[in-house]
């Protein structure tokens, strides 16, 4: 007899996230598993990164103005979260459904840590957010994402790491910034148990390694 799959976070729905850095493929991604899912009529909510309605705009304010330091962007970040985990994530998850996320706490975990915070102190701005059921994380070379980004959306002050201070030359900075996330990330690998899969392979190749885990769970019996 197969046994039932019970989540982590002991909501009736399933929480899934997509981790990498600006350029992997998440928000991609995200979108495929959501049309799959959907297709075959489970229920998906989608949430994104820095996308409160309370909190959003204040932080984009605080960018064009340069009014950040490093613990009000930790700070401005984490009420995001919180607004958006109170008000989308855990509603959605008491419903049952299946909520996709295109980055969660540990993206702060390795910015944060990036700008000069402890890692204790970040931690603890978020230990009351629920243990998602599986983190997708986007391995991508720093040289591969950042032809990328400057072949759509150009470099960004603070996705470059300007604000920290670690090069006046933008394409130097972003090199340095993407490098230190990343190694915040390999850390993080084996302490959250993130499916680690290689940016670089095709769409569909990714698509089905993280449909075919999802679809593992749900045949399990989870949301039934």
């Amino acid at each position: 007899m197969k046994k039932e799959y019970k989540t982590k976070h002991g909501y009736e729905g399933l929480l899934v996230v997509i981790e990498g850095t600006d350029g992997s493929g998440k928000s991609t991604q995200l979108q495929l598993l959501k049309k799959s899912l959907q297709d075959k009529s489970y229920g998906v909510m989608v949430s994104e990164w820095k996308t409160s309605r309370l909190i959003a705009d204040v932080i984009d304010d605080a960018k064009e103005r340069n009014l950040l330091n490093a613990t009000t962007y930790s700070l401005l970040y984490a009420a995001d979260f919180a607004d958006r985990l109170e008000n989308q994530i855990i509603p959605a998850l008491k419903s049952g459904f299946i909520v996709l996320l295109d980055r969660y706490y540990y993206t702060a975990l390795a910015r944060d840590v990036v700008r000069g915070q402890d890692i204790e102190w970040v931690k603890n701005l978020y230990d009351y957010a629920p243990e998602p059921d599986l983190v997708f994380y986007l391995d991508m070379p720093v040289d591969v994402l950042l032809k990328r980004i400057i072949g759509t959306t150009g470099l960004d002050f603070y996705e470059s790491g300007r604000d920290v201070g670690f090069s006046t030359d933008f394409y130097n900075s972003f090199e340095i910034y993407q490098n230190k996330c990343l190694e915040q990330y390999e850390k993080m690998k084996k302490e959250y148990g993130f499916i680690s899969i290689d940016g670089t392979k095709s769409i569909p190749e990714i698509h089905k390694v993280m449909n075919n885990a999802v679809l593992e769970i749900l045949n399990s019996g989870v949301l039934n």
